[in-house]
């Protein structure tokens, strides 16, 4: 029997800034990088999968945290009309079909009421921690991850 080859990752994706109004940033480790902090990410499942449907689903899986149509967080999670284009990390590219070197990343926010603890998904991530956003920012390995959580007090309107 022969083994089913995993379709390659899309190369557009979201990240998703989770914060408190008090602008505390959630931040998950990478299980397959122990030093590399981050946002919520996630590429499209689909080339056809509303980036919002991603956003939503990505936070999901990633934290356990719901904000999908019809849950009590789904009118908190913004579509921040912001995209990074970016070089997929070398390690990463296997990931991708041949010859794909850049990512289109769109950036959202989820505006949860208060500190929530996640329920992290093992093989991705493997700790978590709410920081002031300065602090978070620096504590994020991806530039353009904290640029977007700097961002984060010019959308708390």
């Amino acid at each position: 029997m022969e083994a089913l080859q995993k379709p390659y990752k899309i190369p557009e994706s979201v990240l998703v800034v989770i914060h408190t109004p008090a602008l505390d940033v959630l931040l998950i480790r990478r299980a397959d990088a122990p030093d590399f902090w981050q946002s919520v990410t996630g590429s499209k499942d689909t080339a056809e999968e509303p980036l919002a449907e991603t956003a939503a689903r990505e936070v999901m899986e990633e934290t356990g945290i719901d904000c999908r149509p019809g849950s009590p967080l789904a009118d908190r999670l913004r579509d921040l009309k912001l995209s990074n284009v970016y070089s997929i990390y070398p390690q990463w590219r296997w990931r991708y079909a041949p010859g794909v070197l850049r990512n289109t990343e769109h950036v959202f926010a989820l505006c949860v009421p208060e500190r929530i603890e996640p329920v992290l998904e093992p093989r991705e991530h493997d700790a978590w921690q709410w920081l002031p956003f300065r602090q978070a920012a620096d504590a994020c390995f991806s530039p353009s991850n904290a640029e977007a959580i700097l961002l984060m007090p010019k959308f708390l309107t």
